[in-house]
C-alpha cells in the first residue's frame, strides 16, 4: 500500500526531474530517489549532458549515492522512487543493488518522442544475432580460464 511518505518521496524524485530537465538542464528531465528504513540515501537528477557521460542517469546517480552513503554495494530492503519507468540500465543498476521495491510517476510512452527506453529494451529482448549492436563472442576460451581462477577465490567477490 502507497503510503503518504512514498508519496513525499515520489514528489522529491518529480522536483529532481524539474531541476535536472528544466531549470539546471544537466540532462533529460529524471530524478531519483533512494530511501531505506526512512532514510534517504541518495537522492540525484540526470546529469548525462553536464558530465559527459551516457550512464549518469537519476537512478544510477541516486544508487551510487546511496551505495557510498552505506559504505556498500548492497541496498537490500531500499526503495528506488523514480520520475520515470526505469530503462534497461537502470533497472538492472537497482537489481544488482538489491533495492527491494520501484515506483516511478511517468511510463516510457510518456516520453516515447523524446526517449528510446522502449526501443533499447524490445532490441535486448531479440536474439543476440539481431540486435542493434550486434554482439558476438570473442576469445571465449581465454576469458573461461580467468572465470576457473577467480571460482578457486575462496574470498572472491559475490553479488
Amino acid at each position: 500500500m502507497v503510503s503518504a511518505a512514498d508519496r513525499a518521496h515520489m514528489r522529491q524524485a518529480i522536483a529532481l526531474m524539474r531541476q535536472a530537465g528544466v531549470v539546471d538542464r544537466s540532462g533529460g528531465p529524471f530524478g531519483a530517489v533512494v530511501v531505506r528504513d526512512g532514510t534517504v540515501l541518495g537522492a540525484a537528477g540526470n546529469s548525462v549532458l553536464r558530465d559527459h557521460d551516457p550512464t549518469a542517469h537519476a537512478e544510477v546517480n541516486a544508487i551510487r549515492q546511496a551505495c557510498r552513503a552505506v559504505g556498500s554495494h548492497d541496498l537490500s530492503g531500499a526503495v528506488l522512487y523514480a520520475s520515470g519507468e526505469c530503462c534497461p540500465m537502470c533497472y538492472a543498476a537497482a537489481y544488482w543493488a538489491r533495492i527491494a521495491k520501484v515506483y516511478f510517476a511517468s511510463r516510457w510512452s510518456d516520453y516515447a518522442d523524446l526517449f528510446d527506453d522502449a526501443r533499447i529494451h524490445a532490441d535486448m529482448a531479440s536474439p543476440a544475432e539481431q540486435r542493434q549492436l550486434a554482439p558476438e563472442p570473442l576469445l571465449r576460451e581465454e576469458a573461461l580460464t580467468v572465470w576457473a581462477e577467480f571460482r578457486q577465490l575462496e574470498d572472491g567477490a559475490r553479488y
